[in-house]
């Protein structure tokens, strides 16, 4: 029988990057992209995390695709990626799982999950009434860039460990 640790580590799903946007600064609306550069320690370029120092724990975050319709459901209303403020939707992974290990990104891009993304105030003025509630628990996650490179849409998104 597998330990909870080795269970925790064994992640056999295979993600895809389904959406990609930068901030250029905050406050501003997302551009969307097809393709973006990882920088190791900083974050994806052109956004606004990644101007700042090198280092932290929020350069990249990332949210869950299968979670938009719950979304949806509980503020009435359509959710789209840009609402969410969130630099990367991914597909057929869960996120939630990848908050403490490194995972891959297409053929280069290395992250480590730091830890959850919790909603910010904005979510009731974006999504409306409710909308910081319906978040919480289903705002995605947050990594570092430990080895830059391309993030393409439809590339995979993998733990390594696992593979």
């Amino acid at each position: 029988m597998k330990s909870l640790r080795e269970r925790v580590l064994d992640v056999p799903q295979v993600g895809t990057v389904s959406w990609i946007g930068v901030r250029r600064e905050h406050g501003a609306e997302l551009s969307v992209l097809s393709e973006v550069l990882a920088t190791e320690g900083r974050g994806l370029s052109g956004d606004v995390a990644a101007a700042g120092k090198v280092g932290g724990n929020r350069q990249v975050s990332l949210m869950q695709a299968e979670h938009l319709p719950i979304l949806a459901a509980w503020t009435e209303g359509e959710v789209t990626p840009g609402l969410l403020r969130r630099n990367l939707l991914i597909s057929g992974i869960n996120l939630i799982a990848l908050a403490k290990l490194e995972f891959r990104i297409g053929k280069d891009v290395l992250l480590l999950g730091t830890g959850a993304c919790a909603p910010c105030s904005k979510m009731d003025e974006t999504l409306g009434p409710g909308g910081f509630q319906a978040m919480r628990g289903h705002g995605g996650i947050t990594a570092q860039v430990l080895n830059g490179g391309r993030i393409r849409l439809g590339d995979r998104v993998w733990v390594e460990a696992a593979r």
